[in-house]
């Protein structure tokens, strides 16, 4: 049924036909921008970490393990080939293209952000372990703590570092910040783009 006219002024074009909506693609860009910002400053801090004692006899301990393991994980999140198909838009004209490709992208980057905070983690937790140990050995530890007790505690906040985790932490940072993560990828999106890597 055509819209109603009769009160309108004469000559004056219906508001409705020059309403747009304000043009999101800038922010899904500076988003990306942002992610990657965020996995260069990780990967930064991965590569820098140690991974071997300088005590030979240690090269097989817990922590020491867990940090080769890490470096590894961080290089393989690094060189993982990005996902270069062209996307389906939803809809045409070349803003809707531009929006599946940059969506596409903007997962790519968050899940390797996301992985990258993990094995940073883990990288943390092994750094700290290395200095109880350290402490423990030396007499300076004190309170009656123990190597395995030590080790122990490493395996605890390994275990303490889950996808879910991470990816709550990783959020509540954002909107501390006020970053748009009106389109941010969910949990289960970022673990499969992780699981479907996982080989390449």
């Amino acid at each position: 049924m055509p819209p109603n006219t009769d009160n309108q002024i004469p000559n004056q074009k219906p508001k409705t036909a020059t309403n747009k909506k304000p043009a999101v693609n800038p922010l899904r860009e500076a988003r990306v921008a942002e992610l990657l910002s965020d996995f260069r400053t990780l990967q930064f801090y991965i590569a820098a970490a140690p991974t071997s004692p300088s005590n030979p006899d240690d090269y097989y301990t817990e922590g020491w393990a867990a940090l080769r393991q890490c470096a590894l994980d961080g290089q393989h999140i690094l060189n993982c080939a990005a996902d270069i198909s062209i996307p389906c838009a939803t809809g045409p004209g070349p803003d809707e293209q531009a929006k599946a490709e940059l969506k596409q992208v903007l997962l790519d980057a968050y899940a390797r952000r996301h992985e990258g905070q993990k094995i940073y983690l883990r990288q943390a937790a092994a750094q700290r372990w290395v200095g109880w140990r350290e402490q423990v050995l030396s007499g300076a530890a004190g309170g009656g703590t123990t190597v395995e007790g030590v080790d122990g505690q490493l395996r605890v906040e390994l275990a303490n570092i889950t996808d879910e985790a991470v990816y709550n932490e990783l959020q509540a940072n954002d909107i501390s910040m006020g970053r748009w993560i009106d389109e941010d990828p969910s949990l289960a999106q970022v673990q499969r783009w992780i699981r479907s890597r996982s080989q390449c």
